[in-house]
C-alpha cells in the first residue's frame, strides 16, 4: 500500500467508520441559539458531539446522548483565552472519538456606535468572534491533520459583507470579515491534509444575539429587506453546517454561504 492509498483510508475511516468521527461545536449553551441547534441536528445525523462554551453545557450533552445514542462531553471554556480552549479541547479528545469536524459558532454581538466605542469594547468583540475562532481552529486542525481528515465551519455575517446594517456594528462587522479571510486563507493551507475549510455568513435569524427575541414589530422591519418572507430561525442555519461538515460537500472548500432570505446577493 503506498503513502497516498494509506491517507486515503484514513481519511475514509475517520469519514465514514460508524460512532468513529467527533464534531466540536462551540457556544452551544443558549436554549435559542444556532449551536445548539447545530449539536442536536448533528447527533441526529449520528455524529458524537464535542461542547465547547463559556457556559456549562452539561444538560445538553446528556440530553444528545439519551435522545441520539451518540457519545457526548461539555467542557467550559472562553474561546478567547487560547490556554483554555487547547486545555479543553485536551479533554474533549480524551473522552470521544477522533475530532472529524469543528463548527465555530461562539461570538458576541455589539450594537455600540462607532463614535461611542471604547477600546475595551473594540477587543472584547475582535478577541471572542475572531481570535476565538482562530484558537479553537488552531488546537482542532492539529488533530485533523493527523488524521489526514477534517471539516471546518465557521460563522461569519452578512454584516461582514454589507458593513452591518443588521443589528451588531463596527467591530463585530470586523471580526466576521476576519473569519472570511481566516477561512480561505486556511482552506488553502489545510486542504492537503483533506480538510475543507468553509464559512458560514447568516443574515438576520431569531437568536439572542440578534438583542433579544424579536417583537412583531421589528421581525416586520427586518422581514422588509428580505426577498423570502420570514426571518430566519437557527435549524435554517444547522442545517447549512451539517451539510458543509458532511461527505457530499467534499467539493465545496474555501466558500461562504450565504443564509440570509436574499438579504446579500453576490
Amino acid at each position: 500500500m503506498n503513502a497516498d492509498t494509506a491517507a486515503e483510508n484514513t481519511a475514509d475511516h475517520a469519514a465514514d467508520a460508524p460512532g468513529a468521527r467527533t464534531a466540536v461545536v462551540t457556544g452551544a449553551a443558549s436554549p435559542r441559539g444556532i449551536g445548539r441547534a447545530t449539536a442536536l441536528l448533528l447527533a441526529e445525523q449520528g455524529w458524537n458531539i464535542g461542547l465547547l462554551d463559556i457556559a456549562p453545557c452539561d444538560t445538553l450533552a446528556a440530553e444528545i446522548v439519551a435522545a441520539y445514542n451518540v457519545k457526548a462531553f461539555s467542557v467550559t471554556a472562553d474561546v478567547s483565552d487560547e490556554p483554555a480552549v487547547r486545555t479543553a479541547i485536551d479533554h474533549l479528545e480524551s473522552a470521544l472519538p477522533p475530532l472529524a469536524a469543528l463548527a465555530n459558532i461562539a461570538g458576541v454581538s455589539s450594537p455600540v456606535p462607532y463614535l461611542e466605542l471604547t477600546s475595551d469594547e473594540w477587543h472584547r468583540v475582535i478577541n471572542t468572534n475572531l481570535n476565538g475562532v482562530h484558537y479553537v481552529t488552531r488546537r482542532v486542525a492539529e488533530s485533523m491533520v493527523r488524521h489526514n481528515y477534517g471539516r471546518i465551519v465557521s460563522i461569519s455575517s452578512t454584516s461582514a459583507q454589507r458593513g452591518g446594517g443588521t443589528y451588531s456594528k463596527t467591530p463585530y462587522s470586523v471580526a466576521k470579515a476576519g473569519v472570511i479571510g481566516l477561512t480561505r486563507a486556511l482552506a488553502r493551507e489545510l486542504g492537503p491534509h483533506n480538510i475543507t475549510v468553509n464559512a458560514i455568513a447568516p443574515g438576520p435569524i431569531a437568536t439572542e444575539i440578534m438583542g433579544g427575541p424579536l417583537t412583531p414589530e421589528r421581525r416586520t422591519a427586518l422581514t422588509a429587506d428580505l426577498v423570502v418572507n420570514r426571518i430566519g430561525e437557527p435549524h435554517d442555519v444547522a442545517s447549512a453546517i451539517a451539510f458543509l461538515l458532511s461527505d457530499d460537500s467534499s467539493y465545496i472548500t474555501g466558500h461562504t454561504l450565504n443564509i440570509d432570505g436574499g438579504l446579500y446577493m453576490h
